[in-house]
């Protein structure tokens, strides 16, 4: 076992998904995942509560000798990471964001429709991205409350949420950002709604 550990973490198990694939590519290193069910969604935290949310899981993954930290959520990682980065300088942080970049880069002219927290949407680390790779065919969909309910598991309560918020995208979309790792875990039925789209969900 490694004594320097990578530390991932998210608001609950949507960050298994960034998970799998850190693995598939360093099969060899030890991780600690965290799962911060309690204070899910993270998508309706203001910044200040955000900022002392992550600080403390940060901490926590710390004293756990994890080298580098992985914030494997949209959200934290557009309104918390500069102030970690700040905070812990000898620490490197690796944030993710939505996918819109391959959209520009695979996809340019299909009309897309990025599905996000509120709290992704809103931000500036966001629109920063959305500025610079606009297709000026993008709509935004602030899904409040989805990853909670994904969290919780509900079949029915997440094909009622995505037939009532999704059906008037239908026959218009050809690009779907998911922009929430809890949505990857929902993408079958997403795609029951809209019918045959492209997702993506992985940025560089």
């Amino acid at each position: 076992m490694n004594e320097n550990k990578i530390g991932i973490f998210d608001s609950g198990i949507g960050g298994v998904t960034v998970l799998k694939e850190i693995i598939k590519l360093l099969p060899n290193e030890d991780y600690i995942y965290y799962s911060d069910s309690k204070n899910n969604p993270y998508g309706d935290k203001n910044d200040d509560e955000l900022n002392l949310i992550c600080d403390n899981i940060t901490k926590h993954l710390l004293e756990k000798n994890c080298k580098i930290i992985v914030i494997a959520c949209n959200t934290a990682s557009a309104k918390c990471v500069n102030y970690l980065r700040e905070k812990y300088k000898s620490t490197l942080f690796i944030a993710i964001e939505p996918a819109y970049k391959m959209v520009y880069d695979y996809a340019y002219e299909k009309p897309t429709l990025v599905m996000a927290t509120k709290g992704t949407i809103e931000s500036e680390r966001f629109n920063l991205l959305l500025k610079k790779y606009d297709n000026h065919k993008t709509y935004l969909l602030p899904c409040i409350g989805l990853a909670n309910i994904i969290e919780e598991g509900n079949h029915e309560k997440i094909v009622n949420y995505l037939q009532e918020n999704l059906s008037k995208y239908k026959g218009t979309i050809q690009n779907v950002v998911l922009g929430c790792t809890h949505y990857p875990l929902v993408q079958d039925e997403i795609k029951n709604v809209l019918g045959e789209v492209t997702f993506f969900n992985r940025s560089k």
